[in-house]
């Protein structure tokens, strides 16, 4: 069986002119990054037609047995097109952290990718460096602001900016820098975030365009005053050079699918610590050039879908069409207590016990959104009749219907059926509504995710974390949407809690504004802004060969 990266490389690529020909794309908006890749240029002036719609994937909440979100995603696009309909895909870049770390890459798998995918895993055409660098350039000159006599009266000890770097590197988490002397700097605890995790990556992908991005740069708080007034980055007067970092860096990047259809992939927040979502402008030039746009949201729905609906559909005004959510048995079968060496054998009673933790996710689309869904079961080989049959009844009983799909092993035609229920139920109306109000307080706002989505008992905020909320909302952040940062493997706040549990407690233990993104982050249990390494990164197995061929990489 071939891999992933065996099946890309074995590809036939089409000309990335006769891509952008295909998605109705004029010649003068492409910007060539060598055959297969293009920056798209749409002048603010573009005339555009009716939106077509809005399909999003999520899925059940990530297990070591894989889901495979990203290729159902892609499979799913290939058999719109396949169907005779004007498709796009809309998907997020990688970041290098998970690519040499434990999850390795996320252009999709099997016969369900996007190519170049060596590329796209990796440098792909610099948009991330670009955001380091955007980023770190704030963080250089926040300190020689100080280094230069402090005109603001900038606290040292209350610098909120962190440095950053597209890498899972746990040593960087707490540094403190600025030793050797006085003409070295000023001496302070300081730190780095991994740059899916910077405030640069969640404002370039919720930003309408390049005077937006620039507005939104400036209000980002870097730090306070010895007075308690937040420090932004327009007093620093940091927004118009880092806005010429990312000139380039917001324009959408064009690729394709394994089946030469057009693919946008820009921008990456990860979902358990930003919002998940790619770019806004990426997004809505997708809906201006097909008839379906399918996109997808980080990890599981309750923190990638929430992100996408109650904070980037509010901000960018999208109204999705229909919600896929993407599960297997084996995922389902490893909720319900089955160790990962025994998955590929039959247990209806582990199954029946894991099977809450989807329809937790199917209800909360269907209830607490108020948007039409359909469960897609990735299926595997090892898969029995009695398995899916099971899975099957439990959605009925929900009232929502199931599609096996098998864009793994055949590409589009894999997602022919799956592609069939997302066109009824795109033709559905549908009663879309948020989480929460913004008229409530930025407590309320917390509580409700925690109530209606985790379905927590308890909502705690640490004492530290209510004098914080007050601050933000004296301060007039308060009627800002909530961006909680949560481990992806649980509904709770504890990784080890698999399913969908009763009665458990999620601990709010910090509260930050993100002013430039437009939202406050809650943090809870122990989520890392900065990841580190597994004990065998993926790293050790990524090779090249004398001929530049890349191999190790999935």
């Amino acid at each position: 069986m071939k891999t992933d990266i065996e099946i890309a490389q074995s590809c036939e690529m089409r000309p990335i002119s006769e891509v952008a020909k295909k998605a109705g794309i004029p010649e003068s908006w492409v910007e060539p990054y060598g055959k297969y890749k293009a920056k798209i240029i749409r002048p603010a002036t573009a005339q555009v037609g009716k939106p077509g719609k809005l399909i999003l994937v999520t899925a059940i909440n990530p297990t070591p047995a894989g889901e495979g979100k990203t290729t159902t995603t892609i499979g799913l696009a290939d058999a719109l097109t396949r169907m005779g309909k004007k498709t796009v895909v809309a998907l997020r870049e990688p970041s290098l952290g998970p690519v040499f770390g434990i999850k390795g890459g996320a252009a999709g798998g099997g016969y369900a990718q996007v190519v170049p995918m060596e590329d796209i895993n990796l440098h792909f055409t610099g948009d991330f460096h670009a955001i380091g660098a955007a980023n770190n350039l704030l963080a250089a000159l926040l300190d020689n602001h100080i280094q230069q006599g402090n005109a603001l009266g900038i606290d040292p000890r209350r610098i909120t900016w962190k440095r950053c770097v597209d890498m899972n590197d746990r040593q960087l988490r707490f540094v403190v820098d600025g030793l050797g002397g006085k003409a070295n700097g000023t001496p302070r605890e300081d730190g780095f975030d991994i740059t899916v995790a910077s405030e640069i990556m969640a404002v370039l992908c919720l930003a309408n365009d390049l005077a937006d991005l620039k507005d939104r740069l400036s209000r980002i708080v870097v730090a306070y005053t010895y007075d308690g007034k937040p420090v932004t980055a327009g007093e620093l007067k940091a927004q118009g050079a880092m806005t010429a970092l990312l000139k380039d860096a917001i324009r959408p990047n064009l690729v394709q699918t394994l089946e030469g259809n057009p693919a946008l992939v820009h921008g990456g927040p990860f979902a358990n610590i930003a919002h998940g979502c790619n770019s806004v402008v990426a997004t809505k030039l997708a809906l201006s050039l097909a008839d379906y746009t399918v996109t997808e949201a980080g990890f599981g729905a309750d923190l990638g879908a929430e992100k996408f609906l109650d904070i980037k559909c509010r901000m960018a005004d999208l109204h999705p069409n229909a919600v896929v959510i993407v599960a297997t048995v084996r995922a389902l079968k490893y909720n319900g207590g089955v160790p990962k060496n025994e998955l590929n054998t039959e247990n209806l009673a582990a199954l029946e016990k894991g099977l809450p933790n989807l329809l937790r996710h199917v209800s909360n689309i269907k209830d607490v959104y108020g948007l039409p869904c359909v469960v897609a079961i990735n299926r595997f080989p090892n898969d029995t009749e009695a398995e899916l049959a099971l899975v099957e009844a439990k959605c009925r009983e929900l009232g929502v219907n199931v599609a096996l799909s098998e864009v793994w092993a055949k590409g589009g035609e894999g997602g022919l059926a799956l592609a069939e229920e997302v066109l009824r139920l795109c033709e559905q109306p549908n009663n879309f509504s948020f989480c929460y109000e913004l008229n409530q307080t930025l407590r309320e706002k917390i509580r409700s995710v925690g109530h209606r989505i985790y379905h927590a008992k308890n909502v705690s905020f640490l004492p530290a974390v209510e004098k914080q909320l007050q601050t933000l909302e004296e301060l007039g952040f308060g009627g800002l949407p909530v961006c909680i940062a949560k481990t992806q493997y649980s509904f709770t706040d504890d990784q080890t809690v698999l399913g969908a549990p009763e009665g458990f407690t999620i601990t709010v233990r910090e509260v930050k504004i993100s002013a430039g993104a437009g939202f406050v982050v809650a943090l809870t249990g122990s989520i890392m802004t900065m990841p580190g390494l597994p004990k065998s990164p993926a790293a050790e197995r990524i090779d090249v060969d004398a001929d530049g061929k890349i191999t190790g990489l999935f």
